[in-house]
Formats: C-alpha cells, structure tokens, sequence
C-alpha cells in the first residue's frame, strides 16, 4: 500500500454545513455526497452532515443512494438525474426520491411505484438554461400536471441548476433565475404549487439570496471549498481533507 492517505476532518464538514444552514436560513440544506461524498467519503460524510442540520442529501446514481441506505441513512435522497426506466423499482425499494424530466421517466416512475402500491415523490427538473439535464421551460407544466395526474405520483419538488453562479457579477445567473420564476408562476395559474422549490448550488447559496427559494444543494461548499475564487472568503468555511505522505528519503546537496 502507498504510504499517502487523505486525513478526513467531519468537524470541518459539520462546521460547513452549520454555517451554510445559517446563511440559508430559512431555506433547508441537502448536502450533495455523490462521488462517494467527493472522495470524503459518502457515509461518514452524510451522518456529519445530518448531526450539523442538513434536512436531505443528493446524488447522482441509484446505486450512490442504496449505499447510504444500507448504511441506515433515513433522511430523504434526492436523485440529481433521472433513472433509468429500469432502475425505477430500486428507487422505490430504498426509498429514494428521482428528479424527473422526460415523460418515459414519469412513466417509469409511475409503473414501479403501482407495482409497489406507494406513492412515490418526485422532483421535476426544469433546464433554465444549464442546457445538461431538465425538462424544457415550455414542457415544465404540462409535466408537473402528469405528474399530478397519476394517482402513484407525488410533485414533491420543482429545480433547476443555474450554470455560472460562481462568477457572482455574470447576468445569466439573474436571467436563469428570472426564467424559473416564469415556469413556477406558470404552474400557480395552473394549481400546481410544489411543496419544496430549489434551484441553489453552493455558489447560488452563497452569492445570490433570491436563488435559495425553499433548500439549497450544496456540494463544493460542504467540503471546504468556495465554488471559485471570486467566492473565495464569503464565508469561513473550513477544508475538510488533507493529503498526506510519508518522507521515503532526504538528502543533503550542497
């Protein structure tokens, strides 16, 4: 084995996410642990982040979620990308909740929580202009009312992800944010008020209030890091692993 490891410090990530609930106040945080918690590892991460008031978690694949539930994580899972149809009854099974955004994901999610007889929650992502993932601001009511419509379904949530709001000063941070307002207010005259609205990564969380809405997703921030220089200092967030290595040899050169 190599004598080089990585000290983790979960105080650091309590302290974080502490301060981040603070600065959100009274949005919730979700503590983003996909990737095995950035390499800090997902479970440890996870309970460091619930003792320090994180209300949810996320991440990116079904399998990251199993893990956390395995671990006897209980706390609600958001999916930050649609399953796979097939994936669709894993999810109910650890209780997981999906973003949905294509009409075969509802489909899917609807047929594996009949299956089950539960009612699954979902969150409907809408691409504000990531241009990633997420449903077409055009297309985002008529799917939060199938989504409605099905008697298996839940529109537990509404977000989007806003693409350089780590640049505090860019505009399109503004003019995302002003497009999912349109889309939420479009679903109110529709009857459709989501119980839980977010749109804020760590950089929107620290830099732009109007983004925080209901809950802010943060990753980055969580481990330490400001999202980009620019953000640097913001707040006094604490690194929260360390590289380390053993010497394997000194010598003296004149």
């Amino acid at each position: 084995m190599r004598p080089t490891w990585a000290d983790i410090d979960l105080g650091a990530v309590a302290h974080n996410v502490s301060t981040l609930a603070a600065t959100a106040d009274p949005a919730v945080v979700c503590a983003v642990v996909k990737a095995n918690g950035y390499g800090h590892g997902a479970v440890p991460v996870a309970r460091a982040a619930i003792d320090a008031g994180a209300a949810w978690l996320a991440v990116a694949l079904v399998e990251e979620g199993r893990i956390l539930r395995d671990a006897g994580v209980r706390v609600p899972v958001l999916l930050l990308s649609e399953p796979r149809p097939h994936e669709m009854i894993e999810v109910v099974e650890y209780g997981l909740t999906p973003t949905v955004y294509s009409g075969v994901g509802l489909a899917a999610a609807a047929a594996a929580a009949t299956q089950k007889a539960v009612s699954l929650e979902v969150h409907l992502k809408v691409d504000t202009g990531m241009h990633r993932v997420g449903a077409k601001p055009r297309d985002a009511v008529a799917l939060a009312q199938a989504i409605v419509d099905r008697d298996a379904l839940e529109l537990g949530g509404v977000w989007t992800h806003c693409a350089v709001a780590d640049v505090p000063d860019d505009p399109y941070t503004d003019a995302q944010l002003d497009l999912f307002d349109e889309v939420l207010a479009a679903m109110a005259d529709e009857g459709l008020r989501p119980p839980l609205v977010h749109a804020a990564n760590s950089a929107v969380a620290m830099a732009h209030p109007r983004g925080r809405y209901d809950m802010v997703r943060c990753g980055i921030a969580v481990y330490g890091l400001a999202p980009s220089p620019a953000l640097a200092g913001r707040l006094p967030l604490q690194p929260a692993m360390r590289l380390r290595s053993q010497i394997s040899f000194v010598k003296r050169i004149e």
